[in-house]
């Protein structure tokens, strides 16, 4: 016999929270420790969105905290290439859930993810297209910056990326607020970030960080539209400070003033013999020396060298031909959807040689050469100058290029 709270539970409206069932889920395109994300339909307007289902298998009682986190930083902003929020959607509480509501955040739906475009090897992109790809990046990560906003999961597969060519920045699951309190360090966790595209300061302890955590991981991004997958795949914190100093040289005090200071440097095993090796390492697959020079400075070791999403925009690979091109026309040849969790896996095998193969290497120059000759057409040549207080239009998209080894290292 049904108990009067749970009567209460059934009766309970929500005229702010519609019930999700207005929608019809059509297929699973994400899954992960935050949930379950589906692409479906509206059943009366047949608008596609997205639904991402809030994990609530962990809490007794309650919203968790990370959702509401999420939902609060997502309704602050408002931005091309930002992933939209419309609205909340929730199951009915009955004797069958335990009467316990089911809540679903609903977004405007995107094609693909970064991740699922580059584990498509049919997926090419020209030089104006990556370019077109990272200016889009850089100008969300300007406006949550601008907005005190961390991301603090920049990966790939959170990237989105719509059929017209617009990205989004998306997944603010672990997103969080910053500020300077008076002058007082902030203590945040540094257990954040995917291993992958984790900065040597949080492999390190650090708790007082900002946004250039999400600068390193946009570096790792941006060298992975050449190399089709992470750069350096780490399976331990350990090794994957092992893999930033075999790539961006050895982590001392001498290169990074102050890191004797951070509560890890004198725990974790760090090498003293590694140059620097960022441009050398990358040049086999990004032949643009801009690019190369862009990505060495996102990965730059000390954090308060790392260069910020507003000089990035900023940097001459944005400012010399071929100029950011649109994506649309890329796109529109790719009719199906293509996301990282609907892909086969991109990691690299563990023992894969340090260089490209010569096949590769020779993909990747034929490609380069590729990228020059069709982006020196009036079609990449978009209007205006360096920023300086104007920014460029934030419609674009995006693209990838040849076939590349699965690492670096």
């Amino acid at each position: 016999m049904m108990g009067s709270r749970e009567k209460n539970y059934e009766d309970l409206i929500f005229p702010f929270c519609d019930e999700v069932g207005k929608y019809e889920k059509l297929d699973k395109i994400g899954q992960g420790t935050f949930g379950e994300v589906f692409k479906a339909r509206h059943k009366k307007t047949k608008k596609i969105v997205a639904l991402k289902k809030v994990l609530m298998d962990n809490e007794k009682e309650g919203f968790p905290i990370t959702a509401l986190r999420e939902i609060k930083i997502l309704q602050q902003l408002k931005h091309d290439n930002v992933v939209k929020l419309n609205e909340i959607c929730r199951t009915k509480p009955t004797v069958y859930n335990r009467w316990h509501s089911t809540f679903y955040l609903v977004f405007d739906f995107c094609e693909h993810d970064l991740a699922g475009l580059l584990s498509n090897y049919n997926v090419k992109f020209s030089l104006g297209e990556i370019k077109k790809v990272m200016q889009q990046l850089l100008e969300g990560l300007f406006y949550i910056h601008s907005s005190k906003i961390l991301h603090r999961d920049m990966k790939a597969a959170n990237v989105l990326i719509t059929k017209t060519g617009t990205l989004k920045l998306a997944d603010f699951g672990l997103a969080r607020a910053f500020s300077q309190r008076n002058g007082q360090p902030n203590r945040f966790t540094n257990r954040v970030v995917t291993l992958w595209y984790r900065p040597p300061e949080l492999l390190l302890g650090e708790r007082n960080y900002g946004p250039p955590i999400d600068l390193w991981g946009a570096g790792c991004i941006m060298a992975e539209m050449w190399t089709r997958t992470p750069i350096m795949q780490g399976s331990t914190e350990q090794h994957q400070l092992n893999l930033i100093s075999q790539l961006c040289g050895s982590i001392t005090p001498e290169v990074w003033p102050g890191v004797e200071n951070l509560p890890l440097y004198n725990t974790m095993e760090l090498s003293k013999i590694h140059k620097r090796k960022v441009k050398e390492r990358l040049k086999p697959y990004v032949r643009d020396p801009h690019a190369c020079d862009l990505i060495d400075k996102m990965l730059t070791l000390d954090a308060s060298k790392r260069i910020d999403a507003d000089s990035s925009l900023n940097h001459d690979f944005f400012w010399v031909d071929p100029l950011p091109c649109d994506l649309g026309k890329m796109l529109s040849h790719h009719t199906h959807s293509m996301f990282e969790f609907l892909a086969t896996p991109r990691r690299g095998k563990q023992q894969q040689q340090q260089q490209p193969t010569q096949s590769q290497q020779s993909q990747a120059s034929h490609s380069s050469q590729q990228m020059s000759s069709s982006q020196s057409t009036g079609q990449s040549q978009q209007g205006g100058s360096r920023r300086s207080g104007h920014r460029p239009s934030a419609s674009a998209s995006v693209a990838s290029m040849s076939s590349c080894p699965e690492r670096i290292f």
